[in-house]
């Protein structure tokens, strides 16, 4: 496996970065930066996705959380990411690096505006030699107070999904995660001693599921957040490899070409940024139900039309990215809508020329064109 291209997108979890006790690994981190320092004077423009800050916080305080106490992680979080920082900015300044801060929220990459400023903001500081160290803004971002709606969903719950939604936005040309394993085994090697490393994955099955569980103490994620993050990559035709961050000059050997960790084989070309935006990065900001014959219309290629519809879920307007579900409830589909939730509840069911009778104008005859809307599977 060679690498072609030169923009890479490197996530290091909370293990690769951290002692067992939360407090943060200087040598690891020293280890990491020297490589992408490397990497860079190589000719490649790395993005770094880091966790960290709520261990760091942790220690830092010298005080254990309670395990439901979401304020105090929260808290947390925001002493530990300064701490976290100024480590980064010192370790990178011993090869003339400057380093930029970017917390993200789930929104951030949700709305369609603040996505593509987050793109032009990244490409810009790799176009001034600045490394973007990118973590999620656990101060304002929690599950608990995201809206609870029908059809409404978001797409990122800890860094590894993180990782590969800004590789999607920045058109990487590979994904590394970085973990406290050697890459996707095919047995849990907790459970099993004679459990071998799978060198390449070029479909992700049922059986590979099942095999991806297990958490680490102070990450969220699991290898089972890893193989959501790389079916996502292999979807959006980018190459993403797990590797052991403690494997001397891990990131060096992968981008030499050799073989480290597990490789995820993407699936097909690159897709379009927008449709990559839609399926994976916007989330769902409500739903819309429609019939056999529409669902299979969308199928064949066709755009979604009012006629088709059959129920309307959550509150959303123009331009939002909306769920589309078929009879069985299952989601098939997501598209941009041209027309509200108000608006699609009044001309649900309602041929074309209809529409203007309803509401007096026709925004298009489309309530979803196909060429913004994305079909799971396609």
């Amino acid at each position: 496996m060679s690498i072609m291209g030169k923009l890479v997108v490197v996530k290091v979890g909370t293990s690769s970065v951290t002692k067992s006790d939360g407090s943060l690994d200087l040598d690891a981190m020293r280890a990491l930066t020297d490589q992408v320092a490397e990497a860079i004077r190589r000719g490649y423009q790395i993005i770094l996705v880091t966790s960290g800050a709520i261990g760091s916080g942790i220690a830092e305080l010298g005080i254990k959380p309670k395990p439901n106490d979401i304020v105090f992680k929260q808290a947390c979080a925001a002493v530990g990411q300064a701490i976290l920082m100024e480590h980064y900015r010192q370790l990178f300044r011993r090869h003339g690096l400057k380093v930029a801060q970017v917390l993200l929220t789930k929104e951030d990459l949700a709305n369609r505006v603040s996505y593509i400023h987050v793109c032009n903001v990244l490409d810009r500081l790799l176009s001034l030699n600045v490394v973007p160290i990118i973590n999620e803004n656990d101060v304002t971002s929690v599950d608990e107070i995201m809206p609870v709606m029908k059809g409404y969903k978001v797409n990122f719950s800890d860094n590894d999904i993180l990782s590969v939604l800004i590789g999607n936005a920045v058109q990487a040309d590979l994904i590394v995660i970085l973990s406290d394993v050697d890459g996707l085994y095919d047995a849990n090697p907790s459970k099993k001693k004679d459990a071998k490393i799978i060198p390449v994955v070029e479909k992700i099955t049922p059986e590979l599921k099942m095999v991806a569980e297990g958490k680490s103490t102070l990450g969220r994620g699991g290898m089972k957040t890893k193989l959501q993050a790389a079916e996502i990559a292999m979807q959006s035709g980018i190459p993403l490899i797990i590797a052991n961050s403690r494997r001397k000059n891990v990131l060096i050997d992968i981008l030499d070409g050799k073989n480290v960790g597990t490789y995820f084989k993407p699936l097909g070309g690159r897709m379009p940024s927008i449709k990559s935006w839609i399926a994976y990065g916007a989330g769902a900001k409500g739903q819309i139900k429609v019939n056999e014959g529409a669902k299979q219309a969308i199928l064949r290629g066709a755009s979604l039309l009012a006629v088709g519809i059959e129920d309307v879920s959550g509150q959303f307007k123009i331009g939002d990215v909306v769920s589309i579900v078929g009879p069985d409830e299952k989601e098939f589909a997501r598209g941009i809508v041209n027309y509200s939730s108000d608006e699609i509840n009044l001309i649900k069911g309602l041929k074309t020329s209809q529409i203007k009778k309803v509401l007096g104008y026709i925004r298009r005859n489309e309530v979803i064109v196909r060429k913004l809307m994305y079909v799971f599977g396609e």
